[in-house]
C-alpha cells in the first residue's frame, strides 16, 4: 500500500513516525560529516528539501534526540560509527524564512525576536549551575529590542553556554539565511541589513571557539563583499558544484520508484516533460521534489512549484531590464539557449546594471539550467561561458504567466489590441495601445528622449515578449534581427498560410526633426522599405501583398500607429 503524501511537512521525525512518503536522503549526513568542512553554505532552489534536510541533520546530531528510532531504517544506520554518533552534539537550529519586513528596523527586530525564541528553548540553563549572575541577566535581556552590537553576539554566547553545559562544541544550523537580504533589496534597505548580517554571521561562524560545525542554506550565494567578507573558510556549494548533487531534489531513479509505488509508472514521460531538467554539478535529470509530491497526490500534471513563492524579484528585473536582457529572455521563451558568463556570487546592488547577474539569479532560483559550458582562455584572460535554457515545461508556463502579468493592469485593452492587430484595425490599435501606455508604461521605466539609431526602449521589448506569449501558436516572432540592409524591431512570420506576415518598426519622436507623431510614423515606415526588411519573408515565399508594415511612434506615453497610406 502506497504511503500518504504529506505536503508541506518539514519535520523529519513527524514524517518518519507517521509513515509519510519520504525519499531517503540521509546519505547527506555522512557526506557532510566526512567532508570535514567547518562551515558549509548550500544554495538550492526553493522547495528543494533544504528545510527538511536541516531538520534531519538536527535530529540526527542533537542530544535532545538521542536514541531516536527515526533513522533505524535509513541508509545512515548501516554503519556502526554513525549509530554511535547519533544524538551526541548540542545543536542550535534556526530559520530566517519569515524575515520579510518592510523596513530595516522591523527586520532587525524580527531577527532578534527569532533569537529570543531560541533562548527560551534553552531557559533551563538559568536554573542549572552554568551561568553566572551577569550571564543570567544578559540571557534574560535578549529580546526584539536588543541593540545591534549585542545582537551580533547572541548566537556565540548561546554556543558558549551550551558548550559549558554539555562539555562539547555546538553544531549551528541556519536555514534560509538569504531571505532577509532578498527582501531588503526589493524594499530598499539592503545596505543597513547587510551590515547587521555581516556582523552576526561573522561572529557566529568565524569568531566562535564554541562552534563544532555549521551549515547555512539558502537560494543564493550572496557575495563575500556583502556579508561574508571575513568567512574565508566557508565551503560554498552552488548549482554548478558536484558536492551533494543528488542530496537535494529527486533523481530519475527515485522518481521512477515513486511512480511505481503509486501505480503511475505509465506516466513517466509526462512527469519528465513537466518536472525534470534540474542540474547540479555534473548530475543531470534532477526532478523538482515539491512538484513530484503534488503530482503523486493529485495524479495530474500542473504548475505546482511556481505557485510556492512570489516571483516578484525576478519579474521586476526582467520587466525593467534593458534591451539585451529582454532579447535574451525572448530567446528563452522560444525555448532557445542563451550563452553567458555566470557569477554565482549574487551582488544585489548589481542586479539592476549587470545583465549576467539576472541570469545568475535565475540559475540559482531554478528557472534556468546549465546545458553545457566552455572555457575561453587567452594569454591574459580566462572566462567560462555557460549555455543556459529554461529548466522544464513547468518553469516555461510560469515565465509566460509572468509576462502576461506585466500587462495585467490593462489586460482587457491588451487583449483588444491583439485582436485589432490581427484584424488590421488601425483605429482600434491606436485606441487600445494608448490605453495600455497610460496603464503600464511606467512599470517598464520607458524613456522620453530620442534613442540613438534604432535603440528601442524597455517597454517595446516587453511588448515583443507579450506577443510571443500570446501569439506563439500562430506566429514565429523575432525582434532586432538582421534582414535586408538593417535590423527590424519586430517580425511576425505566420505559421499558417492564411495569416498575414507583420513587420513593426518603433520610433521615438525627435522634436528637432519631426513636428508631430505622424512624421515619426512616416519615418518608421520609410525605414522598413529603405532597409528592405521584408526580404527575408519574400525569400520564404510570402507574397508582398500579404506583408503588413506598421510604424509605431512614441512620445512619452502618447502613441501613434500607422500603416502605409493609413496614418490616423
Amino acid at each position: 500500500m502506497a504511503r500518504v503524501v504529506g505536503l508541506g511537512l518539514q519535520d523529519f521525525s513527524k514524517i518518519q513516525n507517521e509513515n509519510v512518503f519520504y525519499v531517503d536522503k540521509t546519505r547527506f549526513i555522512k557526506e557532510w560529516w566526512e567532508s570535514k568542512d567547518e562551515v558549509t553554505l548550500i544554495a538550492r532552489p526553493r522547495r528543494f528539501g533544504k528545510t527538511l534536510t536541516m531538520s534531519m541533520v538536527e535530529q540526527f546530531f542533537s542530544v535532545e534526540h538521542a536514541g531516536s528510532k527515526c533513522f533505524r531504517s535509513m541508509d545512515i544506520w548501516k554503519e556502526q560509527k554513525y549509530r554511535e554518533l547519533q544524538g551526541t552534539y548540542p545543536v542550535i537550529s534556526l530559520t530566517f524564512s519569515s524575515i520579510k519586513e518592510r523596513n530595516y528596523q522591523d527586520a532587525k527586530k524580527k531577527i532578534c525576536a527569532t533569537i529570543q525564541m531560541l533562548y527560551q528553548k534553552y531557559r533551563f540553563l538559568i536554573d542549572k549551575d552554568v551561568l553566572n549572575e551577569q550571564e543570567k541577566d544578559e540571557f534574560l535581556k535578549v529580546s526584539a529590542e536588543t541593540p545591534e552590537y549585542e545582537a551580533s553576539l547572541t548566537l556565540k554566547k548561546l554556543s558558549a553556554y551550551l558548550n559549558r553545559y554539555y562539555g562539547k562544541n555546538v553544531i549551528i544550523l541556519l536555514d534560509e539565511y538569504d531571505t532577509p537580504m532578498q527582501e531588503a533589496y526589493v524594499k530598499g534597505y539592503l545596505q543597513e541589513l547587510a551590515d547587521f548580517m555581516r556582523n552576526l554571521l561573522n561572529v557566529t561562524f568565524k569568531d566562535n571557539p564554541y562552534l563544532a560545525r555549521g551549515i547555512m542554506t539558502g537560494i543564493t550565494r550572496i557575495s563575500k563583499e556583502s556579508i561574508f567578507s571575513d568567512l574565508n573558510h566557508l565551503q560554498v556549494v552552488t548549482t554548478t558544484s558536484n558536492k551533494y548533487a543528488d542530496c537535494f531534489g529527486f533523481t530519475e531513479e527515485e522518481v521512477l520508484n515513486s511512480l511505481k509505488e503509486y501505480g503511475l509508472e505509465d506516466r513517466k514521460d509526462e512527469v519528465k516533460k513537466w518536472y525534470d531538467g534540474f542540474c547540479f554539478g555534473n548530475m543531470k535529470d534532477i526532478y523538482n521534489p515539491w512538484s513530484i509530491l503534488n503530482y503523486l497526490d493529485n495524479r495530474a500534471a500542473a504548475p505546482y512549484w511556481v505557485n510556492t513563492s512570489s516571483n516578484h524579484l525576478i519579474g521586476k528585473l526582467l520587466q525593467e531590464g534593458n534591451k539585451q536582457v529582454k532579447e535574451s529572455f525572448e530567446k528563452l521563451l522560444r525555448r532557445e539557449c542563451i550563452y553567458t558568463e555566470i557569477d554565482e556570487q549574487i551582488v544585489y546592488d548589481q542586479l539592476d546594471v549587470d545583465e549576467n547577474a539576472v541570469w545568475s539569479l535565475m540559475l540559482a532560483s531554478g528557472y534556468l539550467k546549465v546545458n553545457d559550458s566552455r572555457v575561453k582562455e587567452t594569454s591574459d584572460e580566462w572566462d567560462q561561458v555557460y549555455e543556459l535554457s529554461v529548466t522544464n515545461f513547468e518553469v516555461l508556463v510560469m515565465l509566460k504567466k509572468l509576462v502576461r502579468s506585466w500587462f495585467a493592469p490593462s489586460a482587457s485593452n491588451y487583449n483588444e489590441f491583439i485582436k485589432a492587430l490581427l484584424q488590421d484595425d488601425i483605429k482600434a490599435m491606436n485606441l487600445y495601445m494608448n490605453r495600455i501606455a497610460v496603464s503600464v508604461f511606467s512599470f517598464f521605466d520607458t524613456g522620453k528622449k530620442p534613442s540613438e539609431t534604432t535603440e528601442p526602449e524597455r517597454f517595446y521589448h516587453g511588448f515583443v515578449l507579450g506577443l510571443i506569449v500570446d501569439l506563439e501558436e500562430r506566429y514565429h516572432i523575432t525582434s532586432n534581427r538582421e534582414s535586408g540592409f538593417g535590423r527590424y524591431d519586430i517580425m511576425m512570420e505566420p505559421k499558417k498560410a492564411d495569416d498575414p506576415a507583420i513587420i513593426i518598426e518603433f520610433k521615438i519622436q525627435d522634436p528637432e526633426d519631426e513636428k508631430d507623431l505622424s512624421q515619426t510614423v512616416e519615418t518608421a515606415l520609410q525605414q522598413i522599405d529603405a532597409k528592405n526588411y521584408a526580404v527575408g519573408l519574400l525569400d520564404k515565399g510570402i507574397q508582398a501583398d500579404r506583408i503588413r508594415k506598421y510604424g509605431f511612434a512614441f512620445c512619452g506615453k502618447k502613441v501613434l500607429i500607422g500603416e502605409e497610406d493609413r496614418v490616423i
